[in-house]
């Protein structure tokens, strides 16, 4: 049945709940149940009626699903405070956390094209972040928490920081089929600890060389 496989692939994501009777009462299956009956009537052009299921949703759960918004299947929303746009496309199992935005950055008048990011399959967005524009966010790619995205990402890739930029993984994090919030929570995934590294590496290799040189002005001079 296709709502017992939803709620087993949102218990895979999340350890909390113990049985899917607890998923059912998250903010987020709630929204995403009333995102389709608005969605279906914002296709069918009942754009007053859709508009009032939104409305409806956000009061319920604190999460902003645009009627227009096109969403696939096993998303997961974990907590609430989640905005959606107009034009946002999500693909299959796809995760956010609380607090995410996916805006649009051209304040024309909703008719216009897309404005919205498209986010591919099994894409993770952590709290806090927000992914803005018509931008497309690759498959498997993982948004850190508090990340401002407004480029495209490439499939399979990591970003954290303002502007978000991406960083390298341990392969063993990249492996692994979920990862909680986008990111390996270590310090050695930040930005600036990487650039540390770098440079730390870089004057190791100039030690090298120079220890080198030394030696062989010794040789000559023996």
């Amino acid at each position: 049945m296709a709502l017992i496989a939803y709620l087993d692939s949102i218990k895979s994501r999340d350890p909390a709940p113990r049985t899917r009777w607890e998923v059912l009462t998250y903010p987020g299956v709630l929204a995403l149940g009333l995102h389709r009956v608005a969605h279906g009537l914002f296709n069918a052009r009942l754009f007053f009626v859709a508009r009032v299921v939104n409305h409806l949703s956000r009061f319920l759960t604190a999460i902003d699903i645009h009627p227009g918004a096109t969403i696939g299947r096993n998303f997961f929303i974990d907590h609430g405070f989640v905005v959606i746009g107009e034009t946002a496309v999500i693909g299959d199992n796809v995760t956010i956390y609380q607090c995410v935005t996916l805006g649009g950055t051209d304040p024309a008048n909703g008719i216009a094209g897309k404005r919205h990011p498209t986010l591919e399959d099994g894409v993770i967005v952590g709290s806090g972040a927000q992914v803005l524009g018509p931008i497309i966010v690759g498959r498997r790619a993982r948004v850190g928490a508090n990340a401002v995205v407004t480029r495209d990402v490439p499939e399979g890739a990591t970003l954290v920081g303002i502007p978000a930029r991406p960083v390298v993984v341990d392969a063993g994090d990249y492996q692994k089929p979920f990862m909680p919030y986008g990111t390996p929570c270590s310090q050695k995934y930040d930005p600036e600890t990487q650039k540390l590294e770098l440079l730390r590496c870089e004057v190791e290799n100039l030690r090298a060389r120079l220890n080198a040189l030394t030696d062989d002005d010794k040789q000559r001079s023996a």
